[in-house]
């Protein structure tokens, strides 16, 4: 398997676990706010992870990309405030905290790198 698909598997299964996160979360205002954002937020990653492959210019593979990371870095955010909140135990969300900070920084890579080969060849 290519590192590209080993991502797209990892950004779904990532995703499905932030949906599950999502569901577990108290059944009032506040829980209802974060699940809709972690679950927005994480879903987008994995949805434009997938749509970065087909972009049909170095631009718009960029600009996808950027979003992954955005929508990364703001699912660690939901996480991190769920946790701030204590609304879930902390040792349950320890491992989905620390696999968004390791694809926020594989995507924050991702991103350097590319603008930088778009950079070198003028293109």
């Amino acid at each position: 398997m290519t590192k590209e698909y080993d991502l797209r598997i990892r950004t779904k299964q990532f995703a499905h676990r932030c949906v599950k996160l999502g569901v577990a979360l108290p059944k009032n205002t506040l829980g209802g706010h974060l699940a809709n954002q972690l679950i927005h937020a994480s879903t987008s990653v994995a949805a434009n992870y997938r749509a970065a492959f087909i972009a049909q210019s170095k631009s718009s593979f960029i600009a996808k990309i950027s979003i992954v990371f955005e929508e990364c870095d703001e699912t660690y955010f939901w996480i991190e405030f769920i946790k701030d909140e204590k609304l879930i135990k902390e040792k349950l969300i320890e491992e989905l905290l620390k696999e968004a900070d390791e694809l926020t920084r594989i995507f924050a890579a991702t991103r350097k790198k590319a603008v930088t080969n778009k950079l070198n060849n003028g293109k």
